[in-house]
């Protein structure tokens, strides 16, 4: 594997052609139909969601403040950087991967708070556990479960979540300027066309990331995926390879799980797809699995 360059060209290049082909759909909103503007518009609000978990990693230069001043304008409004930054190198704890109260990014909960919850709250659950509740409904569910948590703890004094959203506010106030300020789109059909959809994209990549297995190196998944979701989701859908070699730039993970394919494999125990077809094929209706923790005995302290 070659060594990291100081600045990696494709990465860069990547993001400022995002941000150009976002602008471009943006300033000709006016004469472009919906039809063009939600899929070209919501795969550049996606896509900059994954060139954000690339900037957490470490990429695309040696620079930190360089990276996240890259990808300050925030197309999605949906989570503010520095807390995705420190909930997803959280969850870069494999040890601790799925678990509920552990790792940030799990979709599980424990039985004894599922079971708490009210009936019309478990369906929307079991819902949200569909690939097309995922997509429709996961993005509202994900806001309203995050924010309403996050405002809770800078109620009670926590500074970091607070400096952590004074950021988010003015990352969003220089989008909503830049969209409807500059290129006079209404922002209503900017969130409804391009935002809420991209962020329904990005939670594809996901929806069955992970899987509860009692050993953690069996509870990560391989996508084999096409040339349109392996670029949506900068080759995060091997993410076995991902969890294992994750200051590896985006561009360099097909060449080692190539390398690497059989061990991987065998690694994650072959929880592996053969490409995003199967998975719309199998739960875009069908939950994947259910909501509470299936085993919390796999669940180490």
């Amino acid at each position: 594997m070659s060594r990291r360059a100081n600045i990696e060209w494709p990465t860069l290049a990547l993001i400022a052609a995002d941000y150009m082909l976002l602008a471009l759909v943006v300033w000709n909103h006016a004469i472009l139909p919906w039809w063009i503007i939600l899929p070209i518009g919501s795969f550049c609000a996606a896509l900059h969601a994954s060139l954000q978990h690339e900037v957490l990693h470490g990429h695309p230069t040696r620079s930190r403040i360089l990276n996240e001043a890259l990808i300050f304008v925030t197309p999605t409004f949906w989570l503010p950087y520095p807390r995705y930054r420190e909930t997803h190198l959280t969850h870069h704890n494999d040890a601790h991967l799925t678990d509920p109260e552990r790792d940030p990014e799990s979709y599980y909960l424990l039985p004894e708070d599922w079971n708490a919850l009210p009936g019309l709250k478990q369906r929307l659950y079991r819902l949200n556990n569909t690939l097309a509740g995922r997509m429709i409904m996961g993005p509202a569910i994900s806001i309203i479960r995050f924010w309403s948590a996050e405002f809770v703890a800078i109620a009670r004094g926590d500074a970091a979540k607070a400096r952590a959203w004074a950021y988010h506010a003015a990352a969003s106030a220089l989008t909503i300027f830049l969209i409807s300020g500059v290129a006079g789109m209404p922002l209503w059909q900017y969130l409804l066309l391009i935002a809420y959809p991209g962020i329904g994209l990005a939670l594809v990549r996901s929806f069955c990331e992970h899987q509860a297995a009692e050993l953690p190196e069996h509870r990560t998944i391989i996508v084999e995926a096409s040339p349109f979701w392996s670029l949506l989701f900068l080759n995060n859908n091997l993410h076995v390879a991902h969890h294992l070699r994750p200051a590896l730039p985006w561009y360099q993970i097909p060449a080692y799980y190539r390398a690497e394919r059989e061990t991987l494999i065998r690694r994650n125990n072959g929880y592996l797809m053969k490409g995003y077809r199967e998975i719309f094929a199998r739960w875009f209706l069908t939950p994947k699995e259910p909501v509470p923790y299936p085993h919390p005995e796999w669940l180490k302290d």
